[in-house]
């Protein structure tokens, strides 16, 4: 079977329809189609059911999807392997948002380095979207974020709750601050901000990652949401102040991986993951 219609299928299940796999995939809807019908004659049984509401996988969708999942696993393992530098016997693919990029993730990447030394890694900055996508094809082997989705063959647990405070480069800016830039942490943000704050209108200025809003609001001024952790510094040092009586914003963060994987290298990685997740939530 080639190896781009379990890539289509892969990309259809993550995506729940034809349309956000084509965008994902860079190929037409109608591509998609003629590939899934293609796939679902080969395998003599109908693999999504189609609607309104989307592409929703049928019992022999579910089937096939640990299958799918095996053949281009098998396929990215491969190309690996075949480009695994010297001394090394295996690799493995995290993909993380930004913000957990400072201080956590490289701590689970320093234990790699020393405690399995043989394994290389491939580290990814990705949004949830991309993420998942990623872990369904089977391309990323842990994804770290704020708001996964559930999806067959993924485990997905809680690893620790993420403090966003409200920071201002100046302690006597007011608030609102017209200069605020709205940073994008996702759904589960907005719903808090918005309760939170409900009269403050529409933001000009937003920023798709953590770091950019740090970076302006130090450089230029303004205020921000900002994980506590990463601006605890800044703080210290005067460069950044907490506005003054803001509410807390917390979001859970999340560590998803597959089930089905029995590579002893990815149970210790996660394994890890576990326990700097409850060093976090200890502090």
């Amino acid at each position: 079977m080639d190896i781009e219609y379990a890539r289509t299928f892969l990309a259809v299940a993550a995506a729940g329809n034809f349309v956000g796999a084509a965008e994902r995939l860079h190929i037409t809807q109608s591509t998609v189609s003629a590939r899934i019908q293609t796939l679902e004659a080969r395998m003599g049984a109908r693999l999504f059911r189609r609607g309104r509401g989307g592409a929703e996988l049928t019992a022999a969708g579910q089937r096939f999807l640990r299958h799918a999942k095996i053949m281009v696993r098998a396929l990215e393992q491969a190309r690996q392997e075949v480009s695994l530098p010297s001394g090394f016997s295996g690799g493995l693919t995290l993909s993380g948002r930004s913000a957990l990029w400072e201080d956590f993730l490289p701590r689970w990447e320093d234990w790699m380095r020393d405690a399995i030394p043989d394994v290389s890694l491939r580290l990814e900055l990705g949004f949830e979207e991309g993420i998942m996508q990623g872990l369904v094809q089977g391309i990323v082997d842990i994804g770290v974020m704020y708001t996964p989705e559930s999806r067959p063959g993924l485990a997905v647990e809680h690893l620790f709750d993420e403090s966003l405070v409200l920071v201002s480069s100046n302690p006597g800016r007011p608030w609102p601050d017209p200069d605020y830039i709205h940073v994008d942490w996702g759904p589960e943000f907005h719903a808090q901000f918005g309760a939170r704050f409900p009269d403050v209108e529409v933001p000009a200025r937003i920023a798709n990652i953590g770091w950019i809003g740090h970076q302006l609001i130090e450089s230029r001024g303004g205020s921000a949401y900002l994980p506590q952790r990463t601006v605890y510094a800044a703080i210290e040092q005067g460069r950044l102040w907490r506005v003054h009586e803001s509410p807390l914003i917390t979001l859970p963060v999340y560590m998803v991986f597959p089930v089905d994987r029995d590579e002893a290298h990815l149970a210790r990685a996660v394994q890890k993951l576990r326990s700097l997740g409850a060093e976090e939530r200890a502090k």
